[in-house]
Parts: C-alpha cells; structure tokens; sequence
C-alpha cells in the first residue's frame, strides 16, 4: 500500500528523532551514566512508530520465531517462572525489566525497518563518542573538578567506568562502517581512525579495568578475525561455551590457577576479591544447580535460604550485590536450565556469523568477545544500561548491511 506524503514525512521525522537519540547516547551517558535505556527506549518509540505496521508485525514475528528469538524468549520465561522460588520476586521482577525491555527495544528498531547507518549518521555518532571520550579524559585529568565546583552527580571517577565501555561497544560498528563502506573516503577514514584513538585513550585513562579487558579483546579479535576467520569463529564458540560450563566452578579454578604474585600486581583490579565472591557464589550454584536461586536473587542473596546450604567463611560475601561474573550469575539465579538456554542462543548467534565475509564478521565477533570477556569479571549481568549498550551495538550493526529489501535479517 503506497503511503500518503504526510505520513512519508511523519515518518521520516520520526527516523530522524530516532537516529539523533541513538547518536546522542554517549554523550548523554557521559553525562548520566545509567540514561542508556531511557534513549534507547525513546529512539525504539520513534522508529516503531515510523515504520509501517503490516511490516513491522511481519519482521517481529519472523524474529521471535528464528532460533535465537526463541532461546532468548525461553530464557526470559524461565527467569519469570524462577520467581516463583526467589525470596525477592518484586526486585526480581524489576530487575527482569531492566533485562527484558532494551531487548524488546532493540527488537522494535530492527522491525521498524527505519533505522539505516547511512554515512552521515555514522560520522555523527563518532563525532559524538569522540566527544564523549575527550569530555572524560578532561574530568579525569582535571580530578572531576567542574562536577565537584557544581555540586552535580557522584563526584567518584568511577562513574565514567559505564560510558567509557558504552563508547568502546559503539565504536566498533562506526569505524567498521565508515572504513569499509563502498566509496570510503579519506576522510571518513581518518574519522574511524580519530574514534579508535579516542575511545582507546579514554579507556586507558579510566579506573575500568573490565574497559580495558574489553579493548584489548576487541582489538585482538578484529585482528585475527580478519586473518583467520573460521579458526577465530570456533575458537570464540569453544571459550563462550567452555566459560559457561565452568562458571560453578570457576572461584576454584581462578583460586588454584592464579598465583599470590599477579593479584599482587592486579591489587587495583579487585582480582582477589573477585575470586573470593565466586567461591562464595559457587557454592551458591552447587546447592541449587538445576533450578538456582530464582531471577534477581544475587541481589541479596545472603538473604536467601541458600545462604545456609554455603559454608559461613563464604556467606558473608554473598551480600556484594552480584556475583561480578554473568556466567556464575546466570547459574546463581537460573540454573543449569537458563545457563542451557543463553548458552544456546549465543551459540546460534555466532553461528549465524559463519556466514558473513572476514571483513564483515571481524567486528561482529570481536564485539561479542569484548562484551563476554567483560561481562565475565565486571559488573551485574542484568543492569538496564548494559543491556541497552549491547543492543544499540546490536542495531547499529544490523543498520550498517547492505538489504535487497526491507525484511529483518538479524546480525
């Protein structure tokens, strides 16, 4: 059905508002570091409403049939059912939003069909993380003292630790897009160059140390996926699934492998205490393998009646907030069955990336890396901002191919 001129203009308004949010985030993260799902939820609103309907119900429907749609889909049931188990089912099922609705976002805009990276989107959103990048390095050079003389946010320069890797997660679709696009121009490639040095700065200016993890895997895998694609491929399957399959255990293989020397010299890292919270969070997962602890549980889960099946050396650090590693964190609170079931969908995943060209599965696959790499020691698995992260990463890429036609076909 042809569509009226004002509804064409509608809608590619709306594409533009959507496309200006999605550019806009790092910045804004910069400015308030746990803003992502807010954009990239007002971004999803603008593109849904832009697209055509009929089509937009065609592509959600193809997406949540295909494999990944369905394992993420059992996955998120399962986490709802896991509350009916956890002894915090209210926080649990906030933290289920959080989780639920970038994905659900990011869905949207895909389905949308009207979210393309053309180049001049591409060359504001680096102008934007370059922006970003710069800002922080000035704060963190300057000790935070503009935030400090206006008595504005937390006045720790950790708070940059969400933005420094929401601008490393972004960088990689905007400088593989602007260096490989047909008909690259110089300067567009010294504007990918300009971000990578940006985002690279920034990263090692920062406290992150999952940051600079992140960058090193990013950097390492672009560059021997290119040269050896297939081999990179199914050594990145084998870690993701061997990660997984270990993660009840791993606080005693890190407590056996790591010896005192490199704690020593990785003391501002927390790779002790990392360590120490995964033995405690281990024994956690071996009291309740199959089913854990219920969705959102890690939150307080010295509070939990499992708390009493772990060893009292151990409960204490069961209070941290969260097992500081996804892997463990998904067996804490959903058990083997949830750790089977994102296990299969990052699996189809990477599958699904075989059959790109070397050129094009590089980022991808270095992107996916970077983000289990970091997602393994760092933060909580679940937060709001770092889903919204992965998954504008997610769109950008999947905005960058080349379509013959206006169907979703999922990155």
């Amino acid at each position: 059905m042809a569509t009226s001129p004002p509804r064409r203009r509608w809608s590619q308004q709306l594409a533009l508002l959507g496309c200006a949010l999605l550019v806009a985030l790092p910045l804004v993260m910069w400015a308030a570091n746990r803003s992502a799902p807010l954009v990239f939820g007002l971004a999803s609103l603008a593109f849904l409403v832009a697209g055509q309907a009929p089509q937009v119900l065609r592509n959600l429907a193809a997406a949540i049939r295909s494999p990944i749609g369905l394992a993420l889909g059992g996955f998120l049931l399962w986490a709802l059912v896991s509350l009916a188990w956890s002894h915090r089912p209210a926080a649990g099922l906030a933290m289920w939003g959080e989780l639920a609705l970038p994905l659900a976002c990011g869905l949207a805009i895909v389905a949308s069909a009207s979210f393309r990276a053309r180049p001049a989107v591409l060359r504001a959103l680096a102008i934007a993380i370059i922006l970003a990048s710069l800002l922080m390095v000035f704060e963190l050079a300057s000790g935070l003292s503009q935030r400090i003389a206006l008595g504005i946010g937390k006045q720790m320069i950790f708070i940059f630790n969400r933005p420094v890797i929401t601008c490393l997660m972004l960088s990689a679709p905007v400088i593989h897009g602007l260096w490989t696009r047909p008909g690259a121009s110089t300067r567009d490639r010294v504007l990918a160059a300009l971000t990578a040095l940006a985002v690279g700065w920034c990263t090692f200016a920062s406290e992150s140390g999952a940051a600079k993890l992140g960058l090193l895997m990013l950097a390492a895998g672009w560059a021997v996926t290119l040269v050896l694609p297939r081999l990179s491929l199914a050594a990145t399957m084998l870690a993701f699934a061997a990660t997984l399959a270990i993660a009840p255990f791993l606080g005693q293989l890190a407590d056996r492998a790591i010896p005192p020397s490199v704690h020593a010299e990785l003391a501002d890292s927390h790779s002790r205490d990392r360590v120490d919270i995964w033995l405690s969070f281990g024994e956690a997962i071996r009291a309740r393998p199959l089913i854990g602890s219920g969705f959102g549980a890690s939150a307080a889960l010295q509070t939990h009646p499992v708390a009493a099946q772990v060893s009292e050396p151990r409960r204490l650090l069961l209070g941290v907030g969260h097992p500081h590693s996804a892997p463990v964190q998904v067996w804490v609170e959903t058990g083997l069955v949830g750790a089977l079931l994102l296990g299969f969908a990052g699996l189809a995943f990477l599958t699904r990336l075989r059959r790109l060209p070397a050129r094009d599965l590089a980022p991808r696959l270095a992107v996916f890396a970077a983000a289990f790499a970091m997602a393994s020691v760092g933060h909580g698995a679940w937060q709001g901002w770092w889903i919204a992260v992965l998954t504008a990463a997610a769109v950008w890429f999947d905005a960058g191919k080349a379509r013959p036609d206006q169907e979703v076909d999922h990155v």
